[in-house]
């Protein structure tokens, strides 16, 4: 993952980017998700976070392979 903590006040978006190694790996796809969706929401495929409500919440990339990496997104008022 690009980013392992992102602040964002609520309205705003963070597109976050998770990179599958190897470079040659077969299945490059790439799973987005949040714990949280009444504080930030995030589109499954691009990456893109949506601040929703001030909180915390934990944005997982999950690889084909079950590989994942995380990303804590805080929320602030706007």
């Amino acid at each position: 993952m690009d980013k392992t903590t992102v602040s964002l006040a609520v309205g705003a978006t963070q597109k976050l980017t998770a990179t599958v190694a190897p470079d040659n790996a077969n299945n490059k796809t790439v799973t987005f998700s949040s714990n949280n969706l009444a504080v930030a929401t995030v589109t499954p495929v691009q990456g893109t976070v949506t601040a929703v409500a001030e909180g915390k919440a934990t944005i997982t990339a999950t690889a084909s392979n079950g590989k994942t990496a995380t990303c804590e997104i805080t929320v602030t008022h706007a």
